[in-house]
């Protein structure tokens, strides 16, 4: 019984540790890769701000009233990222009265990028004039 685990360990030994060796190699290798790799995460139901020249956009409607924004970057950067960090804008500056579809943009931190902005346009409904 002691010499089979005498021979387990010691039988060619230098061959077992270069196996050894480079098992580790290539299990730093692959997990070092998958951390390197870009994050992707959806924020879901963020709120859109109008910008408008005119003072009161309570009177505007938006309709859907928030939006889901997909972003990638970053391990790190994305996994610190908060919805709070996150801007969907609607620009209503230079907007004519009536009823128009507009283009959503998105704002957030240097380093992380836009993948998608669902929906990517809205329906706004100016007040009535009367």
């Amino acid at each position: 019984m002691i010499k089979f685990f005498r021979d387990l360990f010691f039988a060619d030994f230098w061959l077992k540790l270069f196996s050894l060796a480079l098992a580790v190699l290539i299990w730093l290798t692959v997990s070092f890769a998958v951390q390197k790799e870009p994050l992707v995460r959806t924020f879901s139901k963020l709120p859109i701000r109008i910008i408008s020249a005119s003072q009161d956009v309570s009177a505007f409607k938006v309709l859907p009233e928030v939006a889901d924004v997909t972003l990638q970057g970053e391990r790190n950067l994305i996994l610190d990222l908060r919805a709070h960090d996150i801007k969907v804008i609607l620009d209503l500056t230079g907007s004519a009265a009536g009823n128009v579809r507009k283009r959503l943009e998105v704002a957030t931190l240097t380093g992380v990028s836009l993948v998608r902005v669902e929906p990517q346009e809205v329906d706004v409904i100016f007040p009535s004039l009367k």
